[in-house]
């Protein structure tokens, strides 16, 4: 089996693949001040509780956009999984090119969001993923040719709740209508409805620059939250980037039988 690790700056995600399909996964907070041993505890009570065994574990690729956690997760995979992990970065072969100025400033996530899209959607296609920061990344024939960033739902939300002394933290879900008669339906439709302009918005721009529409594949926490809301997105994929590590893991190395 091989696991695969998705440290992000706010969760962290975990999955366990038998062959191609996922047998099981988790999304932890993302601590920087926790230690190795105590992820490895983690780690162990994870797999308890889906009842696998980690001996039965002999495969591990990772991704960390977090960098002081970095060596915390390398730990945990050589001294408790008994694994080198894959490290995955721009430098990696992953199957896909790169037609940007700075390549090497390309997020590991954001590689396998890519890779996974365009393996399971062929290209062009557009891969977009909801987390701390939204990005949105574009794949024609293989070569990666760009994509953007923008403010991710969750802190543009908190930002408003924080810094607007007469308005509260509600749940990020749809109001009932976008004319709303009440704060809590107010907030709301602006930051779910606005969101949702945004991403038909960019994605309206992207299929203009590519000169045809194309497929939109999202993951992530809120991923199906804005997917209700609009058309444009043609399919959610909660694990997205961990089928993406798990193909660049295959990539690289093919004869391990993962």
């Amino acid at each position: 089996m091989l696991i695969a690790i998705d440290i992000g700056n706010t969760n962290i995600k975990i999955g366990i693949f038998d062959g191609a399909t996922i047998v099981a996964h988790w999304r932890i907070l993302t601590e920087r001040g926790k230690l190795a041993d105590e992820y490895a505890v983690l780690l162990h009570n994870l797999l308890a509780l889906a009842g696998i065994d980690r001996r039965d574990i002999n495969g591990c690729v990772m991704s960390c956009v977090v960098p002081p956690l970095t060596t915390q997760f390398k730990q945990v995979c050589e001294n408790y999984l008994g694994i080198a992990p894959l490290m995955v970065g721009p430098r990696v072969p992953s199957g896909l090119r790169f037609d940007v100025e700075s390549p090497d400033e390309m997020g590991s996530d954001r590689i396998a969001n890519s890779l996974a899209a365009t393996r399971m959607y062929g290209t062009p296609v557009i891969a977009i993923a909801f987390g701390t920061a939204t990005t949105f990344d574009v794949v024609v024939d293989d070569v990666y040719i760009g994509g953007c960033i923008a403010p991710g739902l969750g802190i543009s939300s908190d930002a408003l709740f924080s810094l607007a002394a007469r308005l509260y933290q509600v749940e990020l879900v749809r109001p009932p209508a976008v004319i709303a008669r009440n704060t809590m339906h107010h907030m709301q439709a602006g930051v779910i409805i606005g969101y949702t302009g945004l991403v038909e918005g960019i994605v309206s721009r992207m299929h203009a620059e590519l000169g045809q529409t194309c497929p939109v594949v999202v993951t992530g926490g809120l991923a199906d939250v804005i997917a209700k809301e609009t058309p444009v997105i043609t399919a959610v994929e909660p694990n997205l980037t961990l089928n993406g590590l798990r193909m660049i893991y295959l990539h690289n190395r093919p004869d391990h039988g993962a």
